[in-house]
């Protein structure tokens, strides 16, 4: 899979979101911002990122995902 199939699966799944994606050999490198993450612990946003690639990460299609998952006003508030 490529970036961009990445990122089209993730906007389908989570279209309230903005989404970067970036692949770093079999790794992609995934930003996922957006308000459905408020008020969530680190493990349950990653838990929303890995079901909309469920498929994809069984079938082997994607081997590796890192990700960072922010709500807009995280985002903007960044270090």
């Amino acid at each position: 899979m490529n970036p961009e199939d990445v990122k089209t699966l993730l906007e389908n799944a989570l279209s309230e979101c903005q989404i970067q994606v970036e692949r770093d050999g079999s790794h992609f490198n995934i930003v996922a911002i957006g308000d459905l993450f408020e008020g969530k612990r680190a493990v349950q946003r990653q838990q929303i990122v890995y079901a909309a690639l469920n498929e994809q990460i069984s079938s082997g299609a994607i081997h590796a995902v890192n990700m960072k998952t922010f709500t807009h006003h995280e985002w903007e508030h960044r270090a």
